[in-house]
């Protein structure tokens, strides 16, 4: 919405993951969750930072970050590349608990997962529709207009790269509880899960529909590409091929309307040029 690159998700998500499991492991799951949101909107307000007020391109602002969080994430785990949550309580483990005599107890996974992403959903459909929401879709629409209207564009560009940041990292840091463990190259390739997950969503719905459908179909496109990871698993392909298959299907989900629109034009070429070899 912005119309800014940032590819500091990468970093972004494991320094959530880092900063929910340091917490966690501490003995405070609950308060992992803002605290993770706390990291990622510092780690978006430097981006933004480097963007607006510095100078720097937002593509390289994004690939810098990213790579200084690299570091900035040894630092929180004290300097380990893996912490191992097995034994202490998360989110998930206190859903567990709080559903074991529910119809639920066994899905209790899926239902908090569920939670947060209606929560996060809900929360963006709310926000984009209030007074400053508005302002940072103004802000990628057209920055000239929105500076000429009186709005700071260094500051919505600010408040967006802040909020999209949380949101990816209570990603990182739910990831991380879910799977009891943290790996320090646990966000390697977000950046093409999230653009997939985009772009397939935005097959199914126009760019030009209601905030509430373009949220759904996010989501709706992050569920296709796992089944289509899962696929890729079942098919017992090795694991080096998955980045593979992730960039076959950004290609595919990329090019898939230009083909589209496409398709007619290619269809009348191929049938003009078989009757004009019949024709010969």
């Amino acid at each position: 919405m912005l119309n800014v690159c940032d590819l500091s998700t990468d970093g972004c998500f494991t320094l959530g993951a880092a900063v929910g499991t340091i917490v966690a492991l501490a003995g405070y799951p609950w308060l992992s969750i803002p605290a993770a949101m706390l990291a990622g909107s510092l780690s978006g307000f430097i981006t933004a930072t480097l963007q607006m007020r510095m100078g720097v391109q937002s593509l390289l602002a994004g690939i810098v970050v990213n790579t200084g969080l690299y570091s900035v994430n040894m630092m929180i785990t004290g300097n380990k590349a893996a912490l191992n949550m097995s034994k202490s309580t998360t989110v998930f483990t206190l859903a567990k608990d709080l559903l074991k005599d529910t119809p639920f107890a066994k899905q209790y996974i899926l239902l908090v997962s569920l939670v947060f992403v209606v929560v996060v959903v809900v929360f963006l459909c709310f926000f984009l529709r209030t007074k400053l929401g508005l302002a940072i879709r103004a802000t990628g629409s057209n920055a000239d207009m929105v500076r000429s209207s009186s709005i700071n564009p260094t500051f919505t560009t600010t408040v967006g790269l802040c909020v999209s940041g949380s949101i990816t990292a209570l990603s990182g840091c739910l990831m991380a509880q879910q799977q009891k463990n943290f790996d320090i190259n646990m966000g390697q390739g977000l950046v093409t899960v999230a653009l997939a997950s985009l772009l397939i969503g935005g097959v199914f719905v126009s760019k030009y529909r209601p905030i509430p459908l373009r949220a759904a179909g996010a989501v709706l496109g992050a569920i296709i590409f796992r089944i289509v990871y899962a696929l890729a698993l079942r098919l017992d392909m090795p694991a080096y091929m998955l980045k593979l298959v992730s960039a076959v299907i950004v290609v595919l989900a990329i090019s898939g309307p230009y083909l589209r629109q496409q398709l007619p034009m290619m269809w009348r070429r191929w049938k003009n040029a078989r009757e004009g070899r019949h024709a010969a």
